[in-house]
């Protein structure tokens, strides 16, 4: 298989931290590219016609877009995600609570690197940012819930965490989530994370 990544990106970590945690990660090749969001990337869009990463190349030559799609089929056996039930949802819900985090913090990141200062749209800024922060208020209540098995709702959150830190697009993100933090400080040390941190 193989997985077009952009070492920045949350989503592609995600993919990344799920297959070494499956032991996967020897069947995956790994093609690094570094599109932007102004421009479609030749090479990304033949695999992808959204042109955004990650996109996993199954052997059969089928593409897989976006992370959600490529966690699942990754995880064929229910290793990281429940099979059914109650437990399933809400790690699914937990993944989803992650992705909206990051595409919230992702949008003002674009809005303060992409456009010049005097263009900034504050209302958008601030509405994307107090988005962001409901779901970190929530999951700072929730974080007492996780169980002590690794899931991929914990992964997800454990990513986008790092990526909060990693560009900072939110300011300070601790004050007030102490649960939420000491707990990520513990999971953040695991082998799939440190093998997968986020460097420009």
């Amino acid at each position: 298989m193989k997985l077009y990544f952009t070492e920045t990106s949350p989503f592609a970590r995600k993919v990344r931290v799920v297959a070494i945690e499956l032991g996967l990660e020897d069947q995956i090749e790994t093609i690094h590219l570094r599109p932007t969001p102004t421009k479609a990337d030749a090479e990304l869009s033949r695999v992808n016609p959204l042109s955004k990463i990650p996109v996993l190349i199954l052997d059969d030559g089928l593409s897989l877009y976006d992370s959600p799609v490529i966690c699942e089929y990754l995880d064929a056996e229910y290793k990281l995600t429940p099979a059914r039930g109650p437990d399933r949802f809400s790690c699914l819900r937990l993944q989803a609570l992650s992705d909206g985090i990051l595409d919230a913090a992702i949008l003002v990141f674009y809005e303060r690197v992409q456009r010049p200062k005097e263009l900034h749209l504050d209302a958008w800024l601030s509405g994307q940012t107090d988005k962001a922060n409901q779901g970190l208020d929530l999951l700072e209540r929730d974080v007492a819930q996780f169980g002590s098995r690794i899931d991929l709702g914990q992964i997800c959150v454990a990513v986008t965490l790092g990526w909060l830190e990693f560009r900072a697009s939110l300011g300070d993100i601790r004050s007030g989530r102490p649960m939420l933090f000491a707990w990520y400080d513990a999971f953040r040390n695991r082998p799939a994370m440190k093998a997968t941190e986020p460097r420009v």
